[in-house]
């Protein structure tokens, strides 16, 4: 099997189709077909379901598992050959980082400036979606590491807190206090994605307040929800930190919550260790990751004390 062949047989399956993968790899489509009919030549095996959008078979499934390692080992080794006055410590290659959109805007600018500066040969990418659909991407291997809230419930797992959050109520005006049960029920709550964490806070608090149904709105952005909580339209769960970093874009104010509510932790969580990349322990080195994973076998990274 060719690397090219199997770098278009991954592109196909990121893209669910023959005519954007031709697109992102600069070439024509009938080279993309050439190449995966090729791969399932050589395998004997069926390796995508022609239909709209494409998907992998169960061959395609196991081939794909095998060639992102490939590709990976393939592109890690060339980097490391051609670079090779590369500074002690310094790592090459990518870094595919899942984070919750708030962790996004609040702490990972400070974070990947740093990794920036310490690993300056390092390519970043950054996908910010709701919790369910990072531990979804990272199980399928699609990012390297995830910021999630809480910790991972699967025993493949490892989760680290690395900060700890306060949640508050946020409206357009200030507030005496929490609003009672029959405003909040007149009222509806903006929130990001199905998936998110935050959004099972909005129904514990309603449950705490007597409110039986909520109307939860989705917005999935983090400034459309302050410009609409802004302008009137209802109240948010977000970070006391996330708030006051926006307040001079946003007119919004905050409520503090029940104290068994407003905390919530960050947790940094990724595969075993021992199957880490140099890029993703070079991330956990600058995190300083503490003791040991609050879930999975002891297999953490060794690294001085972690301050959140």
């Amino acid at each position: 099997m060719q690397l090219r062949s199997l770098r278009i047989f991954e592109a196909v399956c990121e893209s669910r189709s023959f005519g954007a993968a031709a697109q992102s790899l600069h070439t024509v489509q009938s080279n993309v077909t050439a190449h995966i009919k090729k791969l399932e030549d050589e395998i004997g095996s069926l390796l995508l379901e022609r239909t709209s959008p494409v998907y992998p078979t169960s061959a395609g499934q196991t081939l794909r598992h095998y060639a992102r390692q490939m590709l990976q080992a393939h592109d890690q080794a060339l980097a490391q050959l051609q670079a090779p006055r590369l500074a002690p410590g310094q790592v090459v290659g990518k870094l595919r980082i899942g984070s919750m959109e708030t962790t996004a805007a609040l702490r990972l600018p400070y974070l990947l400036t740093r990794l920036r500066a310490r690993q300056p040969g390092l390519d970043l990418e950054l996908s910010a979606q709701p919790t369910a659909v990072l531990l979804a991407e990272l199980r399928a291997g699609n990012i390297d590491c995830a910021f999630i809230n809480g910790t991972a419930p699967d025993p493949h797992l490892r989760s680290w807190k690395v900060f700890r959050e306060e949640l508050v109520l946020v409206s357009s005006q200030p507030l005496p206090g929490l609003p009672t049960a029959e405003e909040f029920s007149a009222s509806v709550f903006l929130a990001f994605k199905q998936g998110c964490s935050y959004r099972q806070r909005i129904e514990l608090l309603m449950a705490s307040r007597g409110v039986s149904a909520v109307r939860i709105m989705e917005l999935g952005m983090l400034d459309t929800i302050l410009g609409c909580v802004a302008a009137g339209m209802g109240y948010a769960l977000l970070s006391r930190a996330l708030v006051e970093a926006q307040q001079q874009r946003f007119a919004v104010h905050c409520t503090s919550l029940p104290q068994d509510l407003a905390w919530v932790d960050t947790c940094f969580v990724a595969g075993s260790a021992p199957g880490w990349s140099p890029a993703l322990r070079a991330f956990a080195e600058l995190l300083d990751l503490q003791g040991q994973a609050t879930t999975g076998p002891e297999d953490q990274p060794t690294g001085p004390a972690a301050q959140s």
